[in-house]
């Protein structure tokens, strides 16, 4: 991007001036109290007069009636109020002839698409640096030109040589407002959030190009003449790197931390709503202090980088009242080792299982027909990341009460809830799943919860204490409901172990949800219902949206998330399907014609037709078995009211 992309004019906007801008000037000066009434007649007779080029406010500036500070200041107040062509010759900088020429040019073949700047710099009509002093004032930036020398050297470990080419900027040093930026187009939406994303709260500063690339290429010297090992982080610094990540990603609502050592670079990503986003990059000198301090944290192996390790640590930042714990894997790859954070916010208030998302009457016959019965398994299946266990403890918050015995076996325990009995499994002091599972049914519970069906010996012990009289809950990783019945058939659970224990399979997925700031209306495209297998008809009354993309959602189109469900109750048809090992087709054809099963593909069409996530979303990430039935009989059985 050339310092000359923004604020230009065109022929049009010249065409439309409502009256000549010298007199526009004049008169902003005249409004700011900079010059009087007299002082602007005496200017204009002295100008009419006048045969050379000069302009008003050259006159006014050599009548001593005004300096180059306040026509900067006054320039500031009232910024974009000019165009840039225009400013430009009133501000002496070029001929009205060389304007007309320059914007005469932009309907040429040679200069189609270019912005004023870049062809007055190309025909060398005025030079980079006067430029930019005009654009800093029209725009409300600071002009700045970097010098490595003076860059403070810890911003520089946050990005590297590569980051700074491909977003043209800078970091350059921290004042009371942040962290000053020079870049070569402060108004480049992507190299702003970039900025931000490295050093927080930045102050955008302008430079010229020449300025901008001796910067990187002094940095990129720098980084070449040093000897191996030179460039040293302490342990100071990667603490403070991984402190401010970990804030930086609960603030924003993510649940993973991805730091990925790349062939230049670290990475940094985040996922938010279920997406991975870039968030920051940093040099690659900081991935082994990075690693080293989070394996102390793990008390993982600090030698050893070979191997996979794991491991996990608790987090808290006082000033700001953050807690969490964290979850860390380490991956060895070709260019070092990749470390996944995954946060695991041990929440004291729980969504109670109305809030989850479910439908009207699928909620009902959850809570009746599955939730409120004394004994029997209910699984809750989807892929990592889905909402499993929040859905879970939803359920666990429900049952209870005083009257109960709850007790779990977690891997961690991601929520703490009074009134339970929760275990946390540690492989390390023989604190195991098959351990702990010995002794729950010995502490004389009404309801079981395990955080999650592993193996079959997990999935033997689920069904064992569900035939003992148990009320069991767990986790599955299953595409949906019905693979989720056959998962437990392929671990060689005998079928009708299964159709007697196993009371409902509820599959779930998390969408985003359309930024209520920048929605707008969406109509389907015939590839898109080709894609959900519908017609026109079938999607009547239906109000699809998609998000624009604003600042309030960060350009995404989405904030938040909603989930999506398929909700499968066995009755003896269900359970006759399964005790006769039919195949997946059929038991999901029995269980719609049934026992009134609304599969993911329905459920998520449903909420996006009500405005709630987008038909994107729903292409997306939900499986397409089977096609689905008109909207109104979905709404019918799910019982919604859809907004007339």
């Amino acid at each position: 991007m050339n310092t000359s992309t923004v604020a230009e004019t065109s022929p049009d906007e010249l065409s439309r001036q409502p009256r000549d801008v010298r007199h526009h000037i004049a008169d902003i000066l005249l409004d700011s109290g900079i010059i009087t009434a007299e002082q602007l007649s005496y200017a204009r007779r002295v100008h009419g007069k006048l045969r050379n080029a000069h302009s008003l406010t050259k006159v006014l500036q050599e009548l001593d009636y005004l300096d180059t500070r306040q026509l900067s200041q006054a320039l500031r107040e009232h910024r974009q109020v000019v165009p840039l062509g225009h400013l430009l010759v009133e501000l002496g900088y070029i001929r009205p002839q060389e304007l007309r020429a320059a914007l005469s040019a932009q309907k040429e073949a040679e200069f189609q698409g270019k912005r004023l700047g870049e062809i007055l710099l190309e025909k060398r009509l005025i030079q980079e640096y006067q430029l930019i002093e005009v654009l800093a004032d029209q725009l409300g930036f600071l002009h700045e030109e970097p010098s490595f020398a003076k860059i403070e050297r810890d911003l520089l470990f946050q990005v590297n040589p590569s980051w700074c080419k491909r977003f043209q900027a800078v970091p350059m040093r921290r004042d009371d407002e942040g962290v000053v930026v020079a870049f070569r187009n402060p108004l480049d939406a992507a190299a702003r959030q970039a900025a931000e994303g490295a050093f927080g709260t930045v102050v955008a500063a302008i430079s010229t190009r020449r300025a901008i690339e001796d910067a990187i290429r002094n940095y990129e010297e720098g980084r070449q003449n040093a000897p191996q090992g030179a460039v040293e982080v302490d342990e100071a610094s990667a603490a403070s790197v991984i402190d401010g990540l970990i804030v930086d990603a609960l603030t924003l609502g993510a649940s993973d931390i991805h730091i990925e050592p790349m062939r230049q670079q670290i990475r940094v990503r985040m996922r938010q709503d279920g997406i991975l986003m870039l968030r920051k990059e940093f040099d690659l000198a900081m991935a082994p202090a990075v690693s080293s301090r989070l394996k102390v944290l793990c008390q993982a192996d600090i030698t050893e980088k070979r191997r996979h390790q794991g491991g996990g640590f608790r987090f808290e930042d006082v000033q700001k009242g953050l807690k969490t714990d964290v979850r860390a894997s380490f991956y060895s790859t070709i260019f070092g080792e990749k470390i996944v954070l995954r946060l695991l916010s041990r929440k004291a208030e729980l969504l109670d299982i109305k809030e989850v998302g479910l439908s009207p009457r699928v909620l009902e016959r959850f809570v009746e027909d599955a939730l409120e019965l004394p004994s029997g398994v209910i699984l809750i299946t989807g892929p990592t990341g889905s909402g499993k266990t929040t859905t879970l403890y939803g359920c666990v918050n429900y049952l209870n009460d005083m009257e109960r015995s709850i007790i779990t076996a977690e891997d961690p325990v991601e929520y703490v809830i009074d009134g339970i009995a929760q275990c946390n499994l540690n492989p390390r002091i023989n604190l195991t799943f098959e351990e702990t599972l010995r002794h729950m049914v010995r502490q004389d519970p009404d309801v079981i919860v395990l955080g999650e069906i592993r193996d079959q010996h997990s999935a033997e012990s689920a069904i064992q204490a569900a035939l003992t009289g148990h009320k069991v809950l767990t986790t599955f990783h299953t595409e949906d409901s019905i693979g989720g019945l056959l998962r437990l058939m392929n671990m060689q659970i005998e079928t009708f172990l299964i159709s007697s224990t196993v009371v409902s399979v509820l599959a779930q997925r998390l969408l985003r949800h359309v930024c209520a700031q920048c929605a707008e209306p969406y109509r389907p495209t015939a590839h898109d219902l080709h894609r959900l297998g519908c017609t026109q008809a079938d999607l009547v009354g239906a109000a699809f949206r998609q998000g624009r993309g604003c600042p309030a959602c960060h350009y995404t189109g989405y904030s938040g998330r909603v989930g999506v469900f398929e909700l499968l109750v066995l009755n003896e048809m269900v359970k006759d399907a399964i005790l006769n090992k039919r195949t997946s087709a059929e038991i999901r054809r029995v269980s719609i014609e049934s026992s009134g099963l609304i599969t993911l593909l329905e459920d998520g069409l449903s909420k996006a037709a009500l405005g709630q996530t987008s038909l994107h979303e729903v292409l997306r990430h939900l499986p397409r078995l089977s096609r689905p039935r008109p909207l109104r009989d979905i709404w019918r059985l799910a019982g919604e009211t859809p907004k007339s």
